[in-house]
């Protein structure tokens, strides 16, 4: 009976580790290169191309703190972890911050939407002085 109590903890144990990448919010190009292409990286920012179809869902992702330039008209919802959702429309050529975030977002419109999302890396800065 021990035996058997070891192996049923052991399988729970197992299906949650299985489980639990499934809950953490991953890397949007990661998660969903169907939508996200980088653009360009360095060590300070990392830009992305957002493309949606009209209907379109992308998946649960994570983004660090952002600045994202609309070039089409956005008609989207984003779903938050906690299943609330949140509208997101914005006219082409809006540049928003957006926060580091975690979302299911998806494209309500008739219309394709695509952005540019310049993702920012923590960095340490030093201060510079000018010289007077």
């Amino acid at each position: 009976m021990r035996t058997i109590q070891f192996t049923l903890s052991g399988l729970l144990l197992c299906l949650i580790g299985l489980w639990t990448p499934q809950i953490q919010a991953q890397d949007a190009v990661k998660a969903d290169p169907e939508h996200y292409t980088v653009e360009f990286e360095n060590d300070q920012v990392r830009v992305l191309r957002i493309k949606y179809g009209p209907g379109e869902k992308s998946v649960m992702h994570q983004h660090p703190n952002a600045v994202a330039v609309m070039l089409t008209e956005t008609n989207g919802m984003m779903t938050l972890p906690d299943g609330s959702m949140i509208e997101d429309r914005n006219k082409a050529g809006t540049a928003i911050f957006t926060p580091e975030a975690t979302h299911l977002p998806q494209n309500n419109g008739s219309e394709p939407m695509e952005l540019i999302l310049v993702e920012l890396k923590t960095c340490d800065h030093k201060m510079h002085k000018s010289k007077n």
